[in-house]
């Protein structure tokens, strides 16, 4: 394995780097945010236009706002075909960018690519890798300290490369894209999957796995399967206790974790003008827990105030004079419309252990007593990719001061996550971070923290029963705390900071009073708070390093006796030959997201070593053999073991394996180590109910099958201790089903169909070894 090696401390942590951040004045500012958008990401509404134009007349029909944006960016409008839901797209979006989890192997795979630089405007967002532990100062020095390795490689990609470095402490992805790159009509993936939190500026931000990034950092064009459009069409006024996140936890109560799947979830109606930029950004960013491809808000005036206020008014005032293109044509269709009149609306907290669980807040005390949920609030947490902007801390402070003023602070621990360094420095400047701190709140990191399970919580045992409540976005089981007994509900901040200061499920903000320490007994008035403020945004610290005009000259840094990060090996083409009597390595029983199949928390340090990380492959989800998790059969010695210790064992000896899987298989986020590990580890493929969109494209990328039963109820044919044999490979084709015979340990055997969504270029991957080998060979 090669290694590279290069000196540029001081372009990753060090006070020499260029600054970008000017806080002297509006002006100055808006100079710094202008000069993000590098000169090949200039904004182009007459190329959109175009495109628009070309498509229109083919289709000869009104278009909806994402069907503008998507066909907008069409790699050749006049020769694609266009049938929603059912073709490939092959787009051109103008920007990429990757947090530093997934930027490690997103990066790792495009040095393994040979280009010397990247073709889009392209960023890396260091976000993952801090651990919640005592406070944002003290947590952050740590993170440095730890992760230096991996930032000093990532800050090292990006200078050799032309990508943008976001250093520890800027912020998250999300928040930092709503600040400076997103705009009204851009195209943008993300490897995160809630990239979509984008759509709140009226953009196309989808997420995607790694190899989907390498592919526009590359210059090829990127395929879609082209969405279905849900329209959700918004009456009436926000107001009182309901919050742009009430919005979405209904329509997840109403889609389910699947129900958007394969489609844009496209809002609109006279309703949207009640929400602020970064209330509809909040909306857009959970779509990802409906399943969603993205989501998206048309143009208005809230857009607009919010660009100039971040200093983006020349944008602000393109888009207006193309705000025709911003917004859906009169008469569109829609796939599905779901109806939400915003008056009737009422606060809501989704789960335990599943964002699409819904409840109205009045209703969550009686549903937890009758069910058996703790209801005694241990900690409440707000912040979050989903839910940290200015508006949303401002409401949580409304509420925090109503209760100091009574004398009170919150029973429950209480936590603030910051979005970014630019909404840190503004909360401190308003007195809005002092009053969280005095009702009892601890300030974190500008990270994701506890929201991804980089938290190292220890009021509470491991298998404890207790209740969590927060304003984050997931709440799979153990995902916050690595504690499989901890009921995670989301909701809203306020909502958050009004549980945690009375410190229980049963309390009901609207109707119920809290008792001051003198006696007197109170009721909380409903939060207020500014949507941007007064004063413009401090942005204080420069936190963010631009890459060099020429970085040919530099090396990157990979140690080969690293932990923490590995160069790539390529993975082995397909031998032209059906893949015959593939082990079952495990049949999953029930929900398996990203996390059951690659865990992130603790396991975060791994992102850039392969081999390493693969030994948390499928630690979390359960065997249908004994309801055990991490503990199955090892078919060649007959013992119990780890999943990824018996897949090891498998490749030592040459087996191939497949795994079966439920529905949705791999919901959740878009980490591309859920495809990765398998392929490493042996797998050739996983054969489920159903997949989630990203994880679906992950594994094919990596040159898996992904396959359908065509009879959902031939999942119940598969026996823990089977071989499967995969046949009418040679012929594989899109649409053109497989064969699997499935060989049963007592001689019998079963021939089952098998559906999939390759088309012919994911077939090359597939017979390449990968996408990543494809695109390689095209290259000779």
């Amino acid at each position: 394995m090669a290694t590279f090696y290069i000196k540029v401390p001081l372009l990753v942590l060090g006070q020499g780097a260029r600054r970008f951040h000017v806080a002297a004045s509006l002006n100055a500012k808006a100079k710094v945010a202008m000069s993000r958008f590098e000169p090949n990401s200039s904004i182009n509404y007459d190329k959109l236009r175009s495109n628009i134009d070309i498509v229109r007349k083919r289709l000869n029909r009104p278009l909806t706002l994402s069907e503008k944006i998507v066909y907008g960016h069409l790699d050749n409008p006049a020769g694609q075909e266009i049938v929603r839901g059912r073709t490939y797209l092959r787009l051109r979006p103008d920007r990429v960018a990757m947090q530093d989890a997934t930027a490690q192997m997103a990066m790792l795979q495009f040095i393994s690519s040979g280009l010397p630089k990247v073709a889009v405007p392209s960023t890396i967002h260091c976000d993952h890798l801090i651990e919640a532990q005592t406070g944002g100062a003290q947590d952050l020095q740590r993170a440095k300290e730890i992760n230096q390795e991996v930032y000093n490689f990532l800050a090292s990609a990006g200078a050799k490369y032309g990508v943008g470095f976001w250093k520890p402490g800027s912020g998250i992805i999300h928040q930092i894209i709503l600040e400076n790159y997103a705009y009204p009509g851009v195209m943008l993936i993300g490897t995160d999957s809630h990239t979509p939190n984008g759509g709140g500026l009226g953009c196309i931000c989808i997420g995607v796995g790694g190899a989907d990034a390498v592919d526009v950092m590359a210059g090829i064009p990127w395929e879609l399967k082209c969405p279905n459009v849900i329209g959700v069409k918004l009456t009436g006024t926000l107001s009182g206790w309901t919050s742009p996140k009430d919005v979405i936890l209904k329509v997840a109560g109403i889609l389910t974790v699947k129900g958007g799947t394969g489609a844009i979830v496209e809002y609109h109606g006279p309703g949207v003008d009640s929400i602020s930029c970064t209330g509809m950004a909040t909306i857009c960013n959970m779509g990802a827990e409906i399943g969603a491809t993205t989501s998206v808000f048309p143009y208005n005036h809230r857009m607009r105030t919010y660009l100039e206020k971040t200093g983006r008014g020349e944008i602000a005032a393109q888009a207006n004079e193309n705000q025709d293109l911003l917004v859906p044509d009169s008469g569109c269709h829609y796939d599905q419309i779901i109806e939400i009149n915003l008056s009737e609306l009422k606060p809501h907290i989704n789960g335990p252990f599943t964002p699409d669980l819904a409840h109205p807040v009045s209703d969550i005390g009686s549903v937890a007593e009758k069910n058996g949920w703790p209801l005694d609030v241990k900690v409440g947490l707000i912040g979050s990719c989903t839910n940290s902007s200015y508006e949303d801390m401002g409401r949580a402070a409304s509420l925090a001061k109503q209760a100091l003023d009574k004398g009170l602070k919150c029973k429950a621990q209480f936590t603030v996550t910051p979005g970014s360094e630019q909404i840190r420095a503004t909360i401190e400047r308003d007195g809005y971070a002092k009053l969280l701190r005095d009702v009892g709140g601890v300030v974190l990191a500008n990270a994701c923290g506890p929201c991804i399970g980089q938290w190292d919580r220890r009021d509470v045992k491991k298998g404890e029963k207790n209740t969590i409540v927060t304003s984050f976005n997931r709440n799979f089981t153990a995902r916050n705390d690595a504690n499989p007994a901890t009921h995670a509900f989301v909701t809203s901040p306020e909502i958050v900071t009004a549980l945690a200061i009375a410190g229980t499920l049963k309390f009901n903000p609207e109707t119920d009073f809290l008792t001051a320490p003198n006696g007197e007994k109170f009721k909380l008035v409903p939060p207020t708070g500014d949507e941007l403020p007064a004063c413009d945004f401090d942005p204080g610290q420069d936190t963010y390093q631009h890459p060099p005009a020429d970085g040919s000259g530099l090396r990157v840094d990979v140690n080969p006796q690293s932990n923490r990060l590995q160069l790539l090996e390529p993975f082995d083409r397909w031998n032209g030959n059906d893949l015959e009597d593939l082990q079952v390595l495990i049949k999953v029983k029930g929900k398996c997201t990203t996390d059951h199949i690659s865990a992130a928390g603790p396991w975060l340090k791994f992102r850039g070593h392969l081999d390493n990380i693969s030994n948390n492959l499928l630690i979390g989800a359960v065997n249908t053999e004994n309801d055990a998790v991490n503990k199955i059969r090892n078919h060649l010695t007959g013992e119990f073991g780890g999943v990824p210790d018996v897949a090891r064992y498998y490749k030592k000896h040459n087996v191939s394996w497949v795994v079966g899987g439920d529905e949705n298989y791999g919901e959740g986020s878009s980490r591309e180590h859920a495809a990765l590990e398998p392929r490493h580890l042996g797998g050739r493929a996983i054969i489920v109910k159903s997949f989630a969109r990203i994880h679906e494209t992950n594994l094919k990328k990596q040159g898996l099958l992904p396959l359908t039963f065509s009879n959902p109820a031939d999942y119940d044919k598969i026996r823990p201790d089977d071989k499967i044999s995969i046949v009418g490979l040679k012929s594989f084709a899109p649409g053109k089903p497989l064969k699997a015979v499935i060989k049963h340990s007592d001689g019998s055997s079963e021939t089952i169909e098998l559906n999939h969504t390759f088309n012919e270029t994911q077939s090359e991957w597939f017979q390449a070894g990968s996408a990543l080998n494809r695109m390689k060979e095209l290259q000779k």
